[in-house]
């Protein structure tokens, strides 16, 4: 099976690659990541040992260049590639309807042209916005509150309409917050976790009461395999581990783990827009394709911790600014395109 990954090298993008790799080490996969600001080489280490991976630097915007590879013959497409950090679509929203819009409606429609056979469209579950007592279900309202959410939402209507008019066979997954290995330092628990270490203020929006569900992102990497290989076209599925916490628990929780005190903690003015919480019902995925998280916030928070620790030189090149120097020092003669 020949499959394209767009965003492979960013954060859940590599973690599934390399899931997908050791579970298929036979996949022909082609990895297409433009290496903007959180798209590391260095989360790609490691995959060139499998005969049949090749990794590609190329805009998916660039028509002309992601076609060369639809016409090779694909079997399938797992679209990761997107502006992600809410922050930043408030500062740039032109950037992510660039990236998460007009580069999901390139692909679509190259995806049609070609006829590829599966097209797995990974989204967010932020496009339903807010809820106060229940949960989100695939059927919800989608009601996006930041520039972000709604540019993911534009996506994911596209991708569906995409299969009702072209019958191209989409299907959509909406993932509550990851985290893990390899994330980049923008996002809340790495961010706590690099401030503790270094013993600087964490800072908190609003009260610190936003309540999200948190998945280990080797979890949502075999939900994502699963829906895959197994998923019916046309169909949305949630992917959560159901473990809600508020912002402040995940903060005292790592400060405890690394033996810091909870005076790092600093409240800020909160940003606009901020949703309050998030949940997914999950009953779809379970029940038609058996998957189920494994791995519970303790053990994969602890985890996560233990690899931040022990992998400081990556996080220090990435805030030190220096990393595009080691970039192209360490990767530029041996990265492809």
């Amino acid at each position: 099976m020949r499959i394209l990954v767009t965003g492979g090298a960013g954060f859940i993008g590599s973690n599934f690659i390399r899931s997908y790799l050791t579970h298929y080490p036979e996949a022909e996969v082609i990895n297409l990541d433009l290496l903007t600001y959180a798209g590391n080489p260095e989360n790609m280490e490691g995959f060139s040992a499998y005969p049949r991976y090749l990794f590609v630097k190329a805009d998916i915007n660039d028509r002309e260049r992601v076609e060369e590879f639809f016409k090779r013959g694909l079997d399938g497409v797992i679209h990761f590639a997107a502006e992600s950090h809410v922050d930043r679509s408030i500062d740039s929203p032109f950037i992510f309807i660039r990236t998460n819009v007009r580069g999901t409606l390139n692909l679509l429609t190259l995806a049609c042209k070609y006829r590829v056979k599966r097209f797995l469209h990974v989204s967010t579950d932020e496009v339903y916005g807010s809820i106060e007592g229940s949960k989100f279900t695939e059927e919800s309202p989608l009601a996006p509150n930041s520039p972000y959410s709604a540019s993911k939402a534009g996506a994911d209507l596209l991708a569906r309409a995409f299969y009702i008019t072209y019958g191209l066979p989409v299907i959509i997954t909406r993932c509550s917050n990851n985290y893990g290995p390899y994330q980049f330092p923008e996002k809340l628990i790495p961010l706590v976790i690099i401030n503790a270490l270094n013993d600087r203020p964490i800072p908190i929006y609003g009260d610190g009461l936003q309540v999200r569900d948190w998945i280990y992102v080797e979890d949502h990497c075999r939900a994502l395999e699963t829906v895959f290989r197994q998923g019916r076209p046309g169909r949305i599925y949630n992917i959560g581990a159901e473990t809600e916490k508020t912002n402040l628990e995940v903060v005292r929780m790592i400060l405890r783990i690394l033996g810091k005190p909870e005076s790092l903690i600093q409240l800020v003015q909160d940003r606009p827009g901020h949703d309050r919480r998030y949940a997914l019902d999950i009953t779809k995925i379970r029940s038609e394709l058996g998957w189920e998280p494994e791995i519970n916030f303790k053990k994969g928070l602890e985890a996560t911790v233990s690899w931040y620790v022990k992998n400081r030189e990556w996080w220090e090149r990435i805030i030190s600014g220096k990393y595009r120097e080691y970039y192209q020092k360490t990767y530029g003669k041996r990265l492809k395109g």
